[in-house]
């Protein structure tokens, strides 16, 4: 594996966004993601969609990330694919591409869990980004999952904490939905909450376990509240809109702390890594940067490219098992429903 071109190709696509990345020995050589608008009109993904637009997008993606590297499909060493957790038709896709592939290439098949990949792209190499040292917490937070893993080593992974019903970026892009903002709407509310008042409303935070989560609570407030309010004055959400994100967003993110304040007091863990889509909001960053500098702890934030789905986190764990052999068969088959 200490061979100076190394190259191996990562395929992701387990929901709405088809990508394909080049890795070489840790340095991500190209990473292209095609992002799948059509389900803007719909106000969320619709799986159907999703796993045609991958058909359509899948090998001028692939043609891009092996052109963007510099190099031909015949020097690559392996290729590395999201296995799932994800919608099956589209994980499919991407599947039986990269089983072909190989099997075309004659060269190894490696397959990847999505989640794990969201907490390992910490250890792709990019100027300003450091990986965590084990033993580690995770936080992965995103569109279908949240959930706090404790990491000691890269393919030993634990999950000591998860939702038990919605994920948080569902919680964000429903609120929104309720709010009256296009899909996806987690960042726009991300945007909306710079401009307000974080403590002008008040939402309850749902009590379950110490480590667990719960967020289909909140989204039945935050509609409650919208529909009182509306009722009274038909303009509220227009005239409040920057508050009612700022107060939404400041629940959310001190709710996902308390529990990794919990998970830290817990395990004696005090070195914290995030990942997943929602790891882009401007609010959970600053939040884990002050619980830094307040808690002691040491805190990585992965670069923006590389917390929404993508497969430049496929490409490190494909290298990290190449290291180690880790291969998969071509009747491997892919699992919407994975576990760590």
């Amino acid at each position: 594996m200490g061979q100076k071109n190394c190259y191996i190709l990562g395929i992701e696509s387990s929901c709405d966004d088809t990508a394909a990345a080049v890795i070489n020995n840790g340095k991500i050589l190209s990473n292209v993601v095609a992002t799948q608008h059509i389900h803007e009109e719909y106000g969320g993904v619709v799986p159907e969609l999703a796993s045609r637009a991958h058909q359509q997008n899948i090998v001028p993606v692939v043609h891009q990330a092996l052109r963007k590297a510099n190099i031909d499909k015949n020097q690559l060493q392996a290729i590395a694919f999201t296995r799932g957790p994800g919608l099956m038709g589209s994980l499919l896709v991407g599947t039986s591409f990269s089983k072909s592939l190989a099997l075309g290439l004659g060269i190894p098949l490696i397959d990847v869990n999505h989640m794990q990949a969201h907490i390992l792209a910490h250890f792709i190499e990019a100027e300003g980004q450091t990986a965590p040292n084990f033993p580690f917490l995770a936080l992965t937070i995103s569109g279908g999952h949240t959930q706090i893993v404790k990491v000691t080593d890269y393919f030993e992974m634990e999950v000591i904490g998860q939702t038990i019903d919605d994920a948080v970026g569902e919680a964000f892009d429903k609120s929104a939905k309720i709010l009256g903002l296009p899909y996806p709407g987690g960042p726009l509310i991300d945007k909306y909450a710079k401009e307000g008042n974080p403590k002008r409303f008040k939402f309850p935070k749902p009590k379950v376990g110490p480590l667990d989560f719960s967020f289909s609570g909140l989204k039945t407030s935050v509609l409650y509240f919208v529909e009182k309010e509306v009722d009274q004055n038909p303009d509220f959400i227009e005239e409040n809109m920057a508050d009612i994100c700022a107060s939404l967003q400041f629940t959310i993110v001190d709710y996902l702390m308390d529990k990794l304040k919990n998970a830290v007091k817990k395990t004696g863990i005090k070195e914290i890594a995030m990942g997943g889509g929602v790891s882009a909001n401007s609010g959970i960053r600053t939040a884990l940067k002050d619980a830094e500098k307040k808690y002691g702890w040491k805190t990585h934030i992965p670069k923006f490219e590389f917390c929404t789905d993508n497969a430049a986190m496929i490409a490190i764990v494909g290298e990290l098992k190449y290291k180690n052999q880790m291969f998969a068969e071509q009747n491997v088959a892919a699992n919407a429903r994975m576990k760590f």
